[in-house]
Order: C-alpha cells, then sequence, then structure tokens
C-alpha cells in the first residue's frame, strides 16, 4: 500500500502557513493578499484532485521498466536510500530546468511562477498537468533498478522538502547556502528579474546549480511572477492560458519547422516574421504594480465559503478516493472545481458567474444524489445539504449587490 505523505502533510501546510500568516501580521509586513492566497492554494486543490486520476497510469512506465528491464537487483539498505535520495534529486534539477527551457514544458510549468507575492501559500499552486511528464525524466532510475516504492517515498519527501522555502521570513542560512536549496536560492528562482529568470532549479541541494551553470545569488529586490503577468484569479485559465499564446503563435507561423519550434524552444522565441526572440523585459520600478481587485465584504464572504467548500472536498477525496465510484469521483471532483472556477470569476466580478453558480448547484445536487446511492451516512448528507442551501439563500441575497458592483 503507498502511502500518500503529500495529503498527510496538509494540515502541517496550513498549521506553517497560518504561522506564517501571523509572523507577518505582527511585523507588519505585506507578504499575504486574500485573494491571490485563495488562488494559490485552490491550485493546489486541483492539481491534487487531477492527480488522482492520473497517478496509476503515470506510475505505469516506472513500474514497466522496474519489472521488465531494470539492469540490477538493489538491496534495500541505507545506502540505497542515500543514493536514490542523489539520484531523485539529481533528475528533479533536470526536469525542472528543462521545465524552464522548452515552451511545451513551460506550459505546465508555468502556473507555479504566476503569484506576484511569495509566501508558504505559493508552494501549493501547483500545475494541474505537470504530472503528466515529470515523471519521464525519472526513468532511469528504474531502469538501474530502483524500487518503485522507495522511490515515490523519496520523490515525495523532495517535494516536501521545498514548502518551507517559499518564504520571505527567512533571509541567510550561513554555510547551508552552499549546500541546500534555501528560501534565498528559491526566492531569485521565482523571479521576474532579467538576471534571475531560468535560475536555481535545486529541488534539495543546490550543488546542481553550482555544477551546471544556473546558479545565482539573491542581490537586488525580487519581482515576483512572471514577465507578462496572468492578471487572474481563474485556476482554469491559470493552466492553459499559455498554450492559448503557443497555439495563436504557431498558427501565425509560415513555416511547418517554425510551428514545431514554437512549442520546443524556450520561452520567447518567436519566428523571425514575428519579431525573433523577445528577451524579458527589465523591471519598471516607478509603474510596477501588482494585479489586485477590490470586492465588497458581503462578496468576500461567499468567495470563501467557496473555497472552503472546495477544500474540505478536495481533502475528502484526498482520502476515500479508492472507496468511492468512478463517476461519484468525477463528480465530486468537477463540482470543487466549479467552486474554484466561480470564487475566481466573482473576486474578478465576471459576468458569466451568476450562470456558472446555477451549474455549480446543479451539480452539487447530482453529487449528493450519487453519494446517497452509495450509502453515505445520512446525517452528513443532510449536513452538507443544508450547507448547499443556506449558500443558496446567501447567493441570491449577493446577487443583486455583485450585479451592480
Amino acid at each position: 500500500m503507498k502511502t500518500n505523505y503529500i495529503a498527510l502533510s496538509v494540515p502541517i501546510f496550513f498549521i506553517l502557513i497560518g504561522i506564517e500568516l501571523a509572523y507577518t501580521f505582527y511585523k507588519k509586513l505585506e507578504y499575504y493578499r486574500l485573494n491571490d492566497s485563495i488562488a494559490n492554494l485552490s491550485q493546489g486543490i486541483g492539481s491534487q484532485l487531477v492527480g488522482l486520476f492520473m497517478k496509476s497510469v503515470l506510475f505505469v512506465g516506472y513500474m514497466y521498466i522496474f519489472e521488465h528491464w531494470r539492469l540490477f537487483e538493489i538491496p534495500n539498505t541505507i545506502w540505497t536510500w542515500i543514493t536514490l535520495f542523489i539520484g531523485v534529486d539529481f533528475f528533479y534539477y533536470w526536469f525542472h530546468r528543462m521545465s524552464h527551457q522548452i515552451n511545451a514544458l513551460w506550459a505546465a510549468h508555468i502556473v507555479h511562477h504566476q503569484s506576484e507575492e511569495y509566501n508558504l501559500t505559493v508552494a501549493l499552486r501547483q500545475s494541474w498537468f505537470q504530472g503528466w511528464f515529470s515523471w519521464v525524466f525519472y526513468l532511469p532510475l528504474a531502469l538501474i533498478g530502483f524500487d518503485p516504492i522507495i522511490f515515490l517515498t523519496l520523490s515525495s519527501f523532495n517535494t516536501l522538502y521545498q514548502f518551507w522555502i517559499h518564504t520571505r521570513t527567512i533571509k541567510s542560512m550561513g554555510f547551508l547556502e552552499y549546500i541546500l536549496n534555501t528560501p534565498s536560492h528559491h526566492r531569485v528562482h521565482h523571479g521576474s528579474n532579467p538576471k534571475y529568470i531560468d535560475k536555481n532549479h535545486a529541488g534539495t541541494l543546490i550543488i546542481w546549480d553550482r555544477l551546471f551553470g544556473t546558479f545565482q545569488k539573491e542581490e537586488e529586490e525580487v519581482y515576483y511572477g512572471i514577465t507578462k503577468p496572468l492578471a487572474s484569479w481563474n485556476p482554469v485559465w491559470a493552466n492553459l492560458h499559455y498554450w492559448k499564446d503557443l497555439i495563436e503563435t504557431a498558427k501565425q507561423s509560415d513555416r511547418i519547422s517554425d510551428k514545431i519550434r514554437v512549442f520546443v524552444k524556450p520561452p520567447g522565441w518567436f519566428p523571425e516574421k514575428m519579431g525573433g526572440f523577445q528577451f524579458a523585459p527589465e523591471i519598471d520600478v516607478v509603474n510596477y504594480k501588482k494585479f489586485n481587485t477590490e470586492t465588497a465584504v458581503n462578496v468576500m464572504v461567499y468567495a470563501i465559503l467557496l473555497f472552503l467548500l472546495a477544500l474540505g472536498l478536495g481533502s475528502y477525496q484526498l482520502f476515500y478516493f479508492d472507496k468511492l465510484t468512478l463517476v461519484t469521483n468525477i463528480l465530486i471532483a468537477s463540482f470543487a472545481i466549479l467552486c474554484m472556477l466561480n470564487c475566481g470569476a466573482l473576486l474578478e466580478k465576471k459576468r458569466w458567474f451568476v450562470g456558472a453558480e446555477y451549474l455549480r448547484y446543479l451539480t452539487g445536487l447530482l453529487t449528493l444524489h450519487f453519494l446517497y446511492r452509495l450509502d453515505f451516512n445520512i446525517k452528513w448528507l443532510l449536513g452538507i445539504l443544508l450547507i448547499h442551501m443556506a449558500m443558496a439563500v446567501y447567493f441570491f441575497i449577493i446577487k443583486y449587490s455583485y450585479r451592480n458592483a
């Protein structure tokens, strides 16, 4: 039985986010914005939900190579764990580096870099589709003969390590800066300053960046985000917008070879007829402004309720996915994603929010029907139905003020 260490760590994540939030509030540090934090956490929920449906399919490749093509029988010893830890970190570096240097891979990874803030919620802002290709980079480990369960364990801990480095509250860590990936190193990685772009791709050990020439020390102030800001709280659009840009560029390219290059060249590459390579612009410090939206208090409360509903359903599905039918899992995931989608639309005052909210209520009732057919605990069903109805009443109360906001 495989243990989902990341799912088990979710409560710890939120405790640490709460501690950082309390510290920044006490120190009067403006490191958090509610709308940005909701958007970050929504991406994390969506990433986990999509991953639940893909986890078995993606693991098949590693398992197949291990079972049929492995070169060595490697014993389960402490040295095996140490060697595999280094191997996982090494191949993570190359996966991460290629995700910044190949447009088709960057189209997925870009999600993690879209936030213009830098705090622990950004660590949970993950792509919904990155896992569809990241596993390929680790296949050499299966070929060598490293056990899949040990690989999954160490890969999970490599991911977990990177949570705490998404903070501005820790400055320098002394001699550890030469060995480990630290908050300072990773702040550089999230910078949109031209000198910081495509630097510090490390997972746990910064030695790979030092060895392969991608290391950059944190020097001037870091401006976070991507060079062309997303300017949206929509979690679905965040995962698709760069694909739209690539497809439009490919359509405008005359030669077949250029259409292909659009997807395999680095971000910033364009055909000569479209001006050639476009380098990242310097930060306009004077006119720099983060994307933000103003939201009435009663509307923000409803947005928070939508997010909390998605969080609760997502957490439930992480632990009970294997005990539910495929149709029920699809409905729960769809309902949770609609909650997050509508939350973003509400914060942006999108006109289609009202229609999408009706769809969410219908999906919710259909989901409750399927849970009832599975003999779901009737008390829980009634509680969920009560929340559903209370939110519906609140929705009709705020709808008028929303439309006139």
